[in-house]
């Protein structure tokens, strides 16, 4: 399946895609958000509510919202493809470099990504595959972890590049409101298959800026899962951002930052395409 959340009409919903409609399953006693219903147990049975329904809605007619609404814990890995250590200039890691993000740092796909422009114009790209936990995960053994997932999404880890390099620690430069987007929809495991043999691609305004197999992740997603839950308990909807590929505009010579009316697009196979544009706060 296939997962959305959305507003229409004012009114926040969730429901399954199926091609270009959305069968809005807000109104049914399957849970009261996406969230909801991983915190049930119920995708299940929201599987069964759908395939009895016809779409409601067209996803030209709804504004799309990050996958899960205010995830309890958003988890983000550095450095985790080879080349984009190298050319960030670091010596390849001995254990998953962690930082957090926060909910309102987050737009869903369609929505404005916001620059800073009074602070920074250092607002650089990072697409990522990122992992949503769909059952409590608490010092999981990698080949338990898959067990734990509730889907994959695409997710742009905006970035404003001065603030990050202001200390080791990157919170500063990752949490600018609205900097970051992700979407446009939860896809199950069932349905995209194996997601260490996807193929991601993020272009700027069409041009291609990083391309990357999810092969070439240093720390696989069991990994990351194994070593996150050996620290925090994983719950339902919380999302582990599995780190992005070579190519970022930091790295270019001269760099290569985000413009207020710039589209930036992370595609990854068997999800879809992560589609933003740029604009000043």
């Amino acid at each position: 399946m296939k997962l959305v959340s959305f507003l229409h009409d004012g009114s926040t919903g969730f429901g399954v895609v199926t091609g270009d409609a959305v069968i809005d399953l807000s109104n049914h006693d399957v849970g009261r958000s996406l969230k909801h219903v991983l915190e049930r147990d119920a995708l299940d049975q929201l599987a069964d509510l759908a395939a009895d329904m016809a779409p409601d809605l067209s996803t030209k007619d709804i504004d799309f919202l990050p996958c899960v609404v205010n995830p309890n814990k958003i988890l983000c890995i550095g450095i985790n493809y080879r080349k984009h250590v190298l050319e960030m200039g670091r010596e390849l890691p001995e254990y998953p470099w962690v930082f957090t993000r926060f909910a309102d740092s987050f737009v869903g796909h369609g929505a404005n990504m916001l620059r800073p422009a009074a602070l920074s114009r250092n607002f650089d790209f990072e697409g990522e595959l990122a992992v949503i936990i769909g059952s409590a995960a608490h010092r999981v053994a990698a080949a338990d972890a898959l067990d734990h997932v509730a889907g994959y999404t695409c997710l742009n880890d905006g970035s404003i590049r001065d603030y990050q390099r202001h200390s080791s620690q990157f919170t500063a430069g990752k949490n600018f409101l609205k900097s970051g987007s992700i979407g446009p929809w939860l896809v199950t495991p069932d349905e995209l298959g194996d997601a260490s043999k996807l193929d991601l691609e993020t272009r700027l305004n069409g041009e291609v800026m990083q391309s990357s197999p999810t092969s070439d992740l240093i720390f696989d997603i069991p990994a990351l899962i194994e070593y996150c839950s050996a620290f925090t308990r994983l719950e339902p909807g919380d999302i582990i951002a599995t780190g992005t590929p070579g190519g970022v505009g930091a790295a270019r010579t001269p760099p290569v930052w985000m413009q207020p009316g710039d589209t930036i697009e992370v595609s990854i196979s068997g999800i879809g395409v992560l589609r933003n544009t740029i604009a000043d706060e």
